[in-house]
C-alpha cells in the first residue's frame, strides 16, 4: 500500500467520527437485520428472508451514497484539488476510499450474516457475494461523486440510482416483467446468488453480467475523473 493510499484511508477514518450521516449509512441495515430476524416470526417465511433482503438493500445504498458523499464533499471543499496537486493519482485516490468504505461495509455484512443464521461455508459465500456487491456499488457512487460539483448534486444523482439498485430485486420477486429487466443489474444477480447460497452456482450469464457492470462503471469513473479534472 502506497503512502498516498494510506493517507487517504486514515483521513477518511478520522472524518467518519465527525460525519454522522455517513456513519448511519453503515449501521442502519445491520441493525434492521438484527431487529427483524429476532423480533418477527411469520409462518412459512423463507429462511434468511430478512437478511437476504436487507443485504441487497445494504449493497445498493450504503457504499453508493457514502462514496458519492465523500468525494463530492471533497470536491466542494477543494480537498480533491489539493490531493491532485500532491500527485495523488486517480487509482490511488479510488483505492484509498474503496478500502475504507468496503471494509466498513464488510463488517456490517458480517453482522448481518451472523444475525441471519449463516455459518461456516454459507457465511463465507455470503460475505464473498457481499464483497463483490460493495465494490460495484462503491465504484458507481465514486463515479457520481466525481461527476457532481457539490453534495447536493451528488444526492440528486445517487437517490434514483439507489432506489433502482436496492428495490428492483425485491420487486422482481412479485413481478416477472421487472425480473426480466432487473437481471441486467448487478444487485439482482447478487440477490439470486444469496437466495440459494447452499447450492451456489455462478452461470455464464451471471458472470458476464457482473463483469460487464464492473467494466462499464470503471470506464465511466476514469473517463469522468479525467474530464472533470483537466
Amino acid at each position: 500500500m502506497t503512502n498516498h493510499i494510506r493517507a487517504i484511508l486514515w483521513k477518511q477514518i478520522k472524518d467518519t467520527v465527525k460525519n454522522k450521516t455517513i456513519l448511519i449509512q453503515f449501521l442502519m441495515f445491520p441493525l434492521l437485520t438484527i431487529i427483524m430476524e429476532n423480533a418477527v416470526s411469520i409462518q412459512d417465511l423463507p429462511r434468511h428472508f430478512f437478511t437476504n433482503l436487507f443485504a441487497i438493500m445494504y449493497v445498493g445504498m450504503a457504499p453508493l451514497t457514502s462514496a458519492a458523499a465523500i468525494i463530492s464533499e471533497e470536491k466542494e471543499k477543494n480537498t480533491l484539488r489539493v490531493l491532485q496537486m500532491c500527485n495523488v493519482r486517480a487509482g490511488e485516490y479510488l483505492m484509498g476510499n474503496a478500502i475504507y468504505v468496503v471494509s466498513i461495509c464488510m463488517v456490517g455484512s458480517l453482522v448481518m450474516g451472523i444475525a441471519g443464521g449463516y455459518g461456516g461455508k454459507d457465511l463465507l459465500l455470503f460475505l464473498l457475494v457481499m464483497f463483490v456487491g460493495h465494490c460495484c456499488s462503491f465504484l458507481l457512487g465514486a463515479t457520481a461523486g466525481v461527476f457532481s460539483k457539490n453534495q447536493m448534486m451528488a444526492t440528486s444523482i445517487t437517490v434514483p440510482i439507489m432506489l433502482v439498485l436496492a428495490f428492483l430485486p425485491m420487486l422482481s420477486m412479485f413481478n416477472d416483467t421487472i425480473g426480466k429487466l432487473a437481471k441486467y443489474i448487478f444487485t439482482q444477480q447478487l440477490f439470486l446468488l444469496i437466495s440459494d447460497l447452499h447450492n451456489l452456482r455462478i452461470t455464464g450469464e451471471t458472470g458476464c453480467i457482473l463483469a460487464c457492470n464492473i467494466l462499464l462503471i470503471l470506464i465511466f469513473f476514469f473517463a469522468i475523473y479525467k474530464k472533470r479534472n483537466k
